[in-house]
């Protein structure tokens, strides 16, 4: 990866991906404050929901524009954006606008999340793709450890604003300098399956990519309340959902058809699991176990910092070994950091039973995530390489929204039954068993061979 040839490439992805984590990392922690002082709580879920619906469009847009021209334009437009959303929350004088500069950050984050995909994809040979994809992942060890206190002392010491003015600051500088070097010539992309044809790449479905993500904004908005208004959203978000997402995945993706169309279904069952563990499990702790932040911290530092390892571990370690054996391996590790956070359910177990949910988790997706994107760009050719990490892209996040959204409503259920707070939470967590579960059994399907 550091040889001449590819040195200039793995330095400009790595620091994309050291300023995307750091920012991410340093500025979820924010919102809440940011929103309170704006008088916008009650619509908290709109404003960390819209992000996520935003990625799935620019997750679309940055794809199809990486195969029509390569990955340098989106990818350069993904990091100006960046810095012009953190100006347009930081200057926030309503909860709105600063629902639109998440908004803004999530179409951002798509970009550049689907086009260093694609550009590893373009510029690596194969044997190359996983440690490359290794050294991204650890690019989030160090905002991991920096990122979230520091913003916190920030907050306390001066304003939630300056924390989003200072990563502008942070960002804008090596983003300038980002498209300079994305300035010189594509690298010729490496050879895909035998027998590719070299296809036309058609107009990328934008009002498509457009309608689902309103549907997965109108979901978070019915989530911020239970009145008829915020159900119609649900409603609305639901049927946009079920009409369109299939038309911006591989055919065969929800009966996790072999090869390409498997490898999507495991992207979106994997990450929709850690994303709701990382959700209900510190709302668990701090509402009902009465854990300190502090904790909660230290579990999410633990979690990134293992995340990051694990990948290295796959990428250096078992490079030798079947790239679908280590994500049926990486299933079961989060299959048993679940059960972990359903014992940790009991008041008779202590709560850092539930807390190490976080980090045991964070070991199953390194070890599999990245040989998820392999299989699923070794089943691609290379013409289609953005069409296919723009579907992983579109299915992570779908299936944040939808697998949170099941163990939400599990959870919302057995409180209204009066199981209680902690009943509630064992079943869903009991939920969230069935995707890693699911992913074991289909991984063998994605076998590259």
């Amino acid at each position: 990866m550091f040889s001449p040839p590819y040195l200039a490439a793995t330095l400009t992805f790595a620091v994309v991906m050291f300023l995307t984590g750091f920012a991410a990392l340093a500025v979820v922690p924010t919102l809440p404050t940011a929103a309170r002082d704006l008088d916008g709580v009650s619509l908290f879920p709109v404003v960390a929901g819209c992000f996520v619906a935003a990625g799935l469009f620019g997750g679309v847009l940055g794809g199809h524009w990486a195969d029509r021209s390569g990955a340098r334009r989106p990818l350069a437009l993904g990091m100006v954006l960046s810095v012009l959303t953190l100006l347009v929350s930081a200057s926030s004088v309503s909860v709105w606008q600063l629902a639109a500069g998440r908004f803004v950050d999530g179409l951002a984050a798509g970009l550049v999340a689907v086009s260093v995909t694609t550009a590893v994809g373009q510029a690596y040979p194969e044997h190359l793709r996983p440690r490359m994809l290794a050294l991204l992942s650890a690019g989030w060890v160090l905002p991991s450890l920096l990122g979230p206190p520091l913003a916190g002392l920030v907050v306390q010491w001066w304003s939630w604003r300056a924390v989003f003015y200072g990563l502008a600051g942070l960002t804008a500088l090596p983003a300038v300098a980002l498209v300079l070097v994305l300035r010189r010539p594509a690298p010729h992309p490496t050879s895909g399956p035998a027998g590719a044809a070299e296809v036309p790449v058609g107009r990328p479905p934008l009002l498509v990519a457009a309608l689902l993500s309103a549907g997965a904004a109108l979901g978070q908005y019915g989530a911020s309340g239970w009145d008829s208004r915020r159900l119609a959203a649900v409603a609305a978000g639901v049927v946009l959902l079920a009409v369109f997402a299939p038309r911006l995945l591989p055919r065969g993706t929800w009966r996790g058809a072999r090869g390409l169309p498997v490898t999507v279904l495991l992207r979106g069952l994997t990450s929709g699991t850690y994303f709701a563990v990382e959700a209900l499990v510190p709302l668990m702790l701090i509402t009902e176990r009465r854990v300190d932040a502090v904790v909660i911290g230290a579990a999410f530092t633990a979690s990134a910092v293992l995340w990051a390892a694990a990948s290295w571990v796959q990428g250096r370690l078992l490079q030798h070994v079947a790239r679908h054996r280590l994500v049926t391996a990486g299933a079961l590790v989060m299959a048993a950091a679940v059960a972990l956070a359903v014992a940790g359910c009991s008041g008779g177990l202590p709560a850092v039973t539930a807390a190490a949910a976080m980090p045991l988790s964070a070991v199953g997706m390194g070890l599999l995530d990245p040989c998820v994107t392999v299989l699923s760009l070794k089943h691609s050719p290379p013409h289609r390489q953005g069409h296919t990490t723009s579907a992983l892209q579109t299915n992570m996040n779908l299936g944040q929204v939808v697998v949170l959204a099941l163990a939400s409503a599990v959870l919302n259920a057995c409180l209204a039954a009066g199981a209680g707070p902690l009943g509630g939470y064992r079943a869903a967590f009991a939920l969230l068993l069935l995707p890693p579960l699911l992913v074991a059994v289909l991984a063998v399907r994605a076998r590259g061979d």
